[in-house]
This record gives structure tokens, sequence and C-alpha cells, in this order.
């Protein structure tokens, strides 16, 4: 992608702006592998924290342009060579209010916090979850870094919905600044326990597959090619117990992209159970309120005292109950 900086760009990333005022933004449509030559798929695969939808809305107000024209066409073909030039508003802002919600505390000092965060609780707001989220227990509960903006003021890196475990919270600028170092540098450690369909052949390897927006399904992520707009995403995995028909393993990322472990299990033909996206959708008798994975250990550096801070979630009652009952079907 050739991508010319945008006017105003420090305010153009979701939720991270407090400015009013429109966002111009400009690209330059690359002279080869125009993969996906229909404006609002291609407009959806270069800023994929925009949604296709919210770019179909744009385009039919009239707020994109194509070589200096507007269209309001989404289905255009653009051509190698085009400029487009796309009027964003800011998204609107949340009234984010503290909520007395209990937090399970791992860790705590004046700079930042590690919490065990429940499966079923969104780590910040956003479209349809607009209360309720980890972010509004902590504004009960501490200061946090303003460095993630209005919406997720604290929150250096994220857990899906459904997966329960360990996550760092920043509660000053120093310290977020400093974690997003360490996560950028891949010194930070981050392990995962996944229960998944199926015995792999090996006890250990690396998935080192890029990983990027599905082309089709806005909601999904997919291995995607990096010169298709994927990033570079690393996972890797070791058996810790063979279950039958299933397996016990523990992941650990060396990148953070969105859904990684879950899409990376599913590509090598080991989806993570009960995951309602990436999942092969079997029932196991077990209620689960999401997918089998849990945040189980997170290792940092602090900010300040340069000491080792290394972590352990306690593993949640429902993934405790999954074991159990695959340990005595194999028994």
């Amino acid at each position: 992608m050739n991508l010319v900086h945008p006017i105003g760009s420090e305010n153009l990333a979701v939720g991270s702006g407090d400015s009013t005022e429109p966002q111009p933004i400009e690209f330059i449509v690359p002279t080869s592998d125009l993969t996906e030559p229909r404006l609002d798929l291609w407009l959806t695969a270069q800023l994929p924290d925009f949604s296709r939808s919210r770019w179909q809305k744009l385009i039919a107000q009239g707020q994109v342009r194509v070589a200096d024209r507007v269209c309001t066409d989404k289905q255009y073909r653009l051509k190698p060579g085009d400029r487009i030039r796309a009027i964003v508003p800011p998204p609107d802002l949340l009234d984010l209010l503290p909520e007395a919600i209990p937090l399970d505390i791992l860790y705590e000092d004046d700079q930042l916090a590690i919490v065990n965060k429940p499966a079923g609780m969104v780590v910040h707001p956003s479209a349809g979850h607009s209360t309720g989220t980890l972010v509004h227990a902590l504004l009960a509960h501490c200061p946090l870094s303003s460095i993630g903006g209005v919406h997720r003021p604290g929150i250096v890196h994220r857990l899906d919905k459904d997966t329960s475990g360990a996550i760092a919270i920043a509660k000053t600028d120093l310290a977020h600044q400093h974690l997003q170092q360490q996560l950028q540098a891949k010194t930070a450690r981050r392990e995962y326990l996944g229960v998944v369909y199926g015995t792999p052949k090996v006890d250990s390897g690396t998935i080192d597959l890029p990983i990027g927006r599905h082309p089709v399904d806005r909601q999904k992520n997919a291995i995607l090619s990096l010169d298709r707009g994927g990033k570079t995403a690393v996972t890797h995995w070791q058996i810790e117990e063979r279950l039958r028909s299933f397996s016990l393993i523990r992941f650990r990322l060396e990148t953070g992209r969105t859904h990684q472990i879950r899409v990376h299990a599913n590509q090598i033909g080991h989806p993570i159970v009960g995951d309602p996206v990436y999942g092969t959708g079997r029932s196991i008798g077990v209620k689960l309120p999401g997918q089998a994975l849990h945040a189980r250990r997170l290792q940092l550096i602090h900010p300040v005292t340069g000491e080792s801070i290394d972590v352990t979630a306690p593993i949640p009652d429902y993934f405790l109950t999954l074991l159990q009952v695959l340990r005595n079907r194999r028994s």
C-alpha cells in the first residue's frame, strides 16, 4: 500500500482523539497488486479499524473523492494511481461513567495493575458495549493513563470478550509508553492455555503466518499475505496434556494480532473448543462462555523500578470443569 500520511493523522485512530473537526485522509492506489479494486473493500483493507459499513456510509454521504471528484458509488472500481481523499469525522465520544464492578486484582502499585479479566467482559467501550466494560470498572477503582484516549484509557493490550485471564493496565502515561514498548520489542511474555479439538502429531511448534481482516466477513480475521494487508503474526505452542480427541495447549504470543491464537489454531486444524467464530460448532456437553482460552501468565518489566513482574491468573472454574470432563472421557 502506498499511503499518503493524512492531515491530522494524530487524531485519526478510532477512539484515540478528542478533536471535533473532521479529519481529511488521502491514499494513492498502488500501481501493482490491486487485488481488490472495489472502493469500499479497498478502503476497509487499508484501515481495518474502520468497518466496511462505516466506509459505505461515508461514501454515500459524499465524503470520499476519487481523482478530485466526489464518488458515491461504493462499488466503484479503482485504478492504479487513483488518488483518494476522504473526510473522516471523529468517532462519537462516550461519556464514560465509573461503575463499581468487582475486579480480581493480581498485581497493583502506583504505576500499573494486572487484572484477571473474567470471560464475558468486554475490555473497552465499543459499538454495542457502552457499559459494563473493564474500563468502566477500572475508572471506579484507580486513575488511568490518558494515552488510550476517551475510549481506552489505560488499555495497553486487549483480550477478547470471552477470553479470561491476565491483562495489564497502565495508571500513568509513563507506564503506558513503557509497557507498549515492551510489547513491541517482544520482551513482555504472554502465555495462554487453550483446549483444542484433536491432537497434533508433534509436541510443540511455531505458527508464523500473517493475519489480517477477512476479505469477506469483516467480523473475522484470517491468514492474509503481507502484500494483501496481513501483518506478521507468530505463535509458539506446546502440548501440556493429550485428552484423547482434544489437547490442552500452552500458547506463547510473540506478536499480538486480534484473534491471533484463535486464527492460528484454526489454521493448523485444531480450533479452540467453544470458539463461536472460528470453531467447529460441535457440542461437547459442557457449557462454556465462549472459547476455552485463558491468559494464564504475564511477565513484564516494571516501568520505574526495572524489576521483573511475573503474574499467573488462576484457571477459571468453567475451564477446570471442561478439563475434568475430558479427562473422565479418556479414562
